[in-house]
């Protein structure tokens, strides 16, 4: 079973993050965090600066990202590079040269996935994968149907997860059909899952992916797979959590040695 940890809001859940990816940095400065985009880990990284400016060094951490947008022109501020770079790579002073993410353009891109495998696999691996979960269930894009060994690759949206990323362009038009994302096989080599989920919107998906069957029909079961999973929510998405009074208790009696 996961470690699930209920928090009252997601600033609260960003800060308790960050904190242990702070820890984590201090005591390993060549950390490496594999970062999400979208809305839901935004209150990690607004963590991430408070750490920083409370001293913490983070430039000689490395980060993957887990997807990207596939035929974005470059720059565009919706692309994932682009939101990495605004939102981790630039407040907390990474070097550009260790910070990755699958490449989206045209050219090439049958050989995408093949590569961003390579260079996740040279670098020696993730310590640490940060992950939101779509109400389809999708963890990265990999959508309903994905197998649990597959690696990162090209795959086609679904239009429920295309009209929820429209809110970060102009029109449902631009939204890209196509992404790389990193496969389920891929996120599972990571050394520690971190499952962030907030809002009432997600709950339904996060009981699913954390208590029901494992099954490809839901790609965030997959975690259940992985020995090392923290699920940090607020108490919006865990409305539907069956075991959510146990998860309470198991946190409130937890040895303070064991972390997360």
């Amino acid at each position: 079973m996961a470690e699930v940890i209920v928090l009252e809001t997601p600033a609260e859940a960003g800060t308790f993050v960050a904190a242990h990816i702070a820890a984590q940095v201090r005591r390993e400065p060549a950390f490496t965090l594999g970062v999400a985009t979208g809305s839901t880990p935004l209150p990690v990284y607004e963590g991430l600066r408070a750490e920083r400016d409370a001293g913490t060094d983070f430039t000689r951490m490395s980060a993957f990202a887990l997807d990207e947008y596939v035929g974005l022109p470059a720059g565009h501020p919706e692309s994932y590079r682009a939101v990495v770079d605004r939102e981790v790579t630039e407040p907390l002073g990474l070097d550009p040269a260790r910070v990755h993410v699958p490449d989206g353009s045209a050219a090439g891109i049958e050989t995408a996935g093949e590569r961003y495998e390579a260079a996740i696999e040279a670098h020696g691996g993730v310590d640490l994968q940060l992950l939101g979960i779509g109400r389809t269930g999708h963890l990265g894009f990999n959508e309903p149907g994905s197998s649990f060994g597959s690696l990162t690759r090209v795959k086609t949206l679904t239009e429920r997860t295309r009209l929820d990323n429209a809110r970060f362009f102009d029109s449902l038009d631009e939204v890209p059909i196509h992404c790389v994302t990193q496969g389920l096989g891929t996120i599972l080599r990571a050394r520690h899952l971190v499952l962030l989920a907030f809002g009432e919107s997600k709950a339904e998906a996060l009981a699913a992916a954390v208590e029901g069957p494992v099954s490809a029909s839901m790609p965030g079961s997959a975690i259940q797979l992985h020995q090392r999973v923290t699920v940090v929510v607020d108490t919006a998405a865990a409305s539907q959590l069956r075991f959510a009074d146990y998860y309470r208790w198991a946190q409130d009696h937890k040895p303070e040695w064991q972390g997360i």
